[in-house]
């Protein structure tokens, strides 16, 4: 029975996207009443299977049947049920739930409507197959849906170019980083042969049987570049304060909340491949500390709330990063917690606080006074100067994602080149057609 209600956590949410799907399909959207309706209940419930089933106290994996098989290699529908991803699934739940009610006022009569919620269905979902997976395939899998949702969501009003262009750049991040997360999978195949999560002991994390050091570092940087793009670390997080361009409730629950968390919750799945490689524990703790370094910098010259709250977020989980790769795990996990709620609240919360700002001044007849001025007070002017400079320019991570795609550009037309030559060589190729790579360049 406890793993019925384990796999309903994640049904549920498929079960909602598949029906508002087909009524999209078929030009049929439901009213706004019963599509808030069906997505609050859904997710309402979802968490409370999720709270439910962490009281048990149990952790165990369950495979429902297969999911696809090439040539000698299966996979199969793997969950792993344990405290770490059920406090992840039950805060999805509640924060999704928050958010689907919060928008059935703010986006009332909005030609989205239904849209956003359908998007909103299909980030859930992404979020608890993420969350509840028992092999990095199906994290992926998950992994990708919240990304592709991401920038759909941040180009929500596409009608303006800015919200598009945005969209764009979130999603070229995330498709660079994600290679790592495809690298990873492929190398854990070559040295494990599996990247199922196998429970040990009673902490419900997981454990690979990784030979060597070597390997567990390479995976573990791996992963760590998955990170870098999903959750806006240092150098690529440029992206983040852009993504603001969406609806507010899609702002919070993904780059307050659950989306720019998922990052850390993969490090710490991963936490024996780090165990197993100092290289790789330190690389973690460095992007951790530089990221919130730099977002509490940058934060600082922001001129609205919005893009202050997003480096705010993106300092935080710099934080978290770095405890994920000290060891502190469970200090990690209740981070993580406390940050995704304040930071939903912040966020939703954003459009009246300057009105109440401006009316607290009005009302004290004067400005009120700067805080955070630790800078100031520990820093010599001279460097103070350069470290605003560099505020304003938002460091290096403007061209970085640009940057790699300009090499990866090149050294596909290094490899096409290559390959033509070989084929004109051995006489498969005709000499005078032109390469899709060059046609482009």
């Amino acid at each position: 029975m406890t793993e019925t209600f384990a796999i309903s956590i994640l049904l549920l949410p498929l079960s909602l996207m598949v029906v508002l799907s087909l009524a999209w399909w078929f030009s049929r959207p439901l009213g706004e009443k019963w599509t808030t309706r069906l997505v609050v209940w859904s997710f309402a419930l979802s968490a409370a299977l999720a709270l439910g089933v962490l009281t048990q106290g149990r952790s165990f994996l369950t495979q429902p049947g297969a999911w696809f098989s090439v040539g000698h290699y299966t996979s199969t529908w793997d969950f792993c049920i344990d405290p770490l991803s059920l406090i992840f699934a039950a805060l999805t739940g509640i924060l999704l739930f928050v958010i689907a009610v919060f928008s059935r006022d703010y986006l009332h009569r909005e030609s989205g409507f239904f849209r956003f919620y359908l998007l909103l269905t299909l980030f859930g979902f992404g979020v608890l197959m993420v969350v509840l997976a028992g092999n990095l395939e199906q994290v992926f899998l998950g992994w990708e849906l919240v990304g592709l949702t991401s920038a759909l969501l941040i180009a929500f009003f596409a009608h303006r170019p800015g919200p598009t262009a945005n969209g764009f750049r979130a999603f070229l991040t995330y498709r660079l980083c994600d290679i790592g997360l495809l690298s990873a999978v492929v190398w854990l195949h070559h040295t494990t042969g599996t990247t199922d999560f196998h429970v040990i002991e009673n902490d419900g994390f997981v454990h690979y049987g990784i030979s060597t050091a070597g390997s567990a570092t390479v995976i573990g940087l791996l992963l760590l570049v998955a990170c870098l793009g999903k959750s806006a670390l240092f150098p690529v997080g440029g992206w983040l304060p852009r993504a603001m361009e969406g609806p507010t409730p899609s702002s919070a629950v993904f780059y307050g909340a659950l989306s720019v968390h998922l990052g850390p919750y993969l490090l710490l799945r991963a936490r024996p491949i780090f165990e197993d490689s100092t290289i790789a524990s330190a690389a973690v703790v460095i992007i951790g500390l530089l990221t919130a370094f730099h977002g509490s910098l940058v934060g600082r010259v922001q001129p609205d709330i919005k893009g202050a709250l997003a480096y705010g977020s993106m300092t935080q989980v710099g934080l978290i990063v770095a405890e994920i790769g000290l060891g502190l795990e469970w200090l990690a996990v209740l981070h993580i917690v406390g940050h995704a709620c304040i930071r939903t609240f912040e966020i939703l919360r954003a459009p009246s606080v300057l009105h109440e700002y401006h009316h607290l001044e009005l009302s004290l007849g004067s400005v009120l006074p700067r805080m955070g001025q630790h800078y100031e007070q520990l820093l010599p002017a001279k460097l103070r100067h350069r470290l605003y400079l560099h505020a304003l320019n938002e460091g290096p991570v403007e061209p970085v994602p640009f940057y790699l795609l300009g090499l990866w550009r090149k050294m596909c037309l290094g490899f096409d080149r290559w390959e033509r030559k070989l084929e004109d060589l051995f006489g498969s190729s005709n000499p005078q057609s032109q390469s899709p790579l060059e046609v482009i360049k």
